[in-house]
């Protein structure tokens, strides 16, 4: 074999991989459009609406295994943006704050506080607040108000009703919010 048929040889060579390594390539895709987000009553979108803005706390009954009904008394502001965020402060009185206390639930200051956000499961009326940075029952010592249960949402016109509930479905705690703007 000469070189002038060794170079005819790589030459065809080369030429065949180019033409089957384009033969085997995928075209270009472009994203692939959903249709608009859906909009209107029952939607995630109109869920994320309604919870947006500023409520204020109207009353709180935490139910702790084994113990007494506790109806905290003091005040709470929740605040939800329009991405899914929360940041949450509930201030209970002296009195409230020993009998939480008494029942195992970590309130330093009298003050429960997170910040975070919050996922919503429109099937299951619920939300699960997603905390950064934080173990999922570091404020509340995974008791009753442990951030990693689900809250149960129930909405009245302005008010906005909580529920965590224990994996039998009976209350731990029922938090009522009255939207304020």
């Amino acid at each position: 074999m000469g070189l002038e048929q060794v170079r005819s040889s790589a030459a065809l060579a080369a030429f065949l991989a180019v033409t089957m390594a384009c033969a085997t390539a995928s075209p270009r895709q472009r994203p692939i459009s959903k249709g608009p987000v859906a909009t209107g009553p029952g939607t995630l979108t109109a869920a994320r609406q309604y919870l947006e803005g500023r409520w204020i706390l109207e009353s709180f009954v935490i139910n702790p295994p084994g113990r007494s009904s506790i109806t905290m008394k003091g005040s709470g502001v929740l605040n939800y943006d329009a991405y899914g965020n929360l940041q949450m402060e509930i201030k209970a009185d002296e009195a409230s704050s020993d009998l939480l206390r008494e029942a195992g639930i970590n309130i330093p200051d009298g003050i429960i506080s997170t910040g975070g956000r919050t996922v919503i499961d429109l099937q299951n009326r619920t939300l699960t607040y997603v905390l950064d940075g934080q173990p999922s029952s570091m404020q509340t010592g995974g008791g009753p108000l442990a951030t990693n249960r689900p809250r149960h949402w129930e909405v009245d016109a302005n008010v906005l009703t909580l529920t965590t509930r224990d994996t039998a479905g009976a209350p731990l705690a029922v938090s009522r919010w009255k939207k304020s703007s």
